[in-house]
């Protein structure tokens, strides 16, 4: 590790000013941070944690049916506090890690960071939720722009995430055993008005939405519906873990448990 200022701010005014100025980075729940820090792939100036500010924290619903999850609340809080309202992202955030990365990480850590394996960008891409920051409301859909980048301006802290709630949904994660990533994660989440697929974990791009796939489940919503679709390895991962193929394979196979799991 390297010297850095680090300053806790009490509220979200405060942190806004504390970003401001020198090079600063904010901090989550410091699951990927920290590692980072550790092997000088980011040497920040200074740390703002997030992690004491009250009003970036709790999970609850709004009169419009959205869960709306403060952005410093850690996973396990978001995984039981919607377990009766939402089990879909229920079950995802109850995936994530280990209970020590659960414990500690936060849904704003993980959004802002955008690792291109992560879940939740699964999650809000897949129900079209809406990213509140200090200064704007973002779309899932505007929001997430490749691997680790996101439409996050410099200094721009997320304070709230609003998602709204499926009629039925469901998270299927295919485990990297030794990071607990997912090696290709798929949310499935169907509303009124048709049905969202979001991929995450397979493509160079990061998370996205397998449209063909919602055209086919919004008419049906089984399995059978995507039986016969299929998903291009162009521009997916490849590692040592996966082949562009198998990553392709496997968006069909995880989005047909989803569907089924869901129904």
């Amino acid at each position: 590790m390297y010297a850095f200022d680090i300053e806790t701010p009490a509220t979200i005014a405060d942190a806004v000013a504390a970003m401001s100025g020198e090079e600063a980075q904010a901090l989550g729940g410091g699951q990927t941070l920290i590692p980072t820090l550790k092997q000088r792939l980011a040497m920040p100036a200074k740390l703002v944690a997030l992690s004491q500010i009250a009003e970036m924290k709790g999970v609850c619903t709004d009169d419009q049916g959205r869960v709306c999850i403060g952005g410093a609340t850690n996973h396990a809080t978001v995984a039981a506090e919607t377990a009766s309202t939402f089990p879909g992202l229920s079950g995802l955030a109850g995936q994530i890690g280990d209970p020590a990365v659960r414990n500690r990480g936060t849904i704003g850590g993980s959004l802002a960071n955008n690792d291109p394996s992560a879940c939740y960008p699964a999650a809000a891409l897949g129900t079209g939720a809406m990213i509140i920051t200090n200064s704007r409301e973002i779309a899932a859909d505007d929001y997430f722009q490749g691997m680790f980048t996101t439409a996050l301006e410099e200094g721009e802290i997320i304070t709230e995430v609003k998602l709204p709630i499926a009629e039925k949904s469901n998270y299927q994660k295919f485990v990297q055993p030794a990071s607990r990533f997912a090696l290709v994660g798929v949310f499935v989440a169907k509303y009124a008005d048709g049905v969202r697929v979001a991929v995450t974990g397979a493509s160079e791009d990061g998370v996205f939405r397998w449209s063909e796939a919602e055209e086919a489940l919004s008419g049906d919503f089984s399995a059978g519906a995507i039986a016969d679709l299929s998903v291009s390895a162009d521009g997916m991962i490849s590692d040592l873990h996966g082949s562009p193929e198998y990553r392709a394979h496997l968006i069909k196979v995880m989005t047909g448990r989803a569907v089924t799991a869901a129904s």
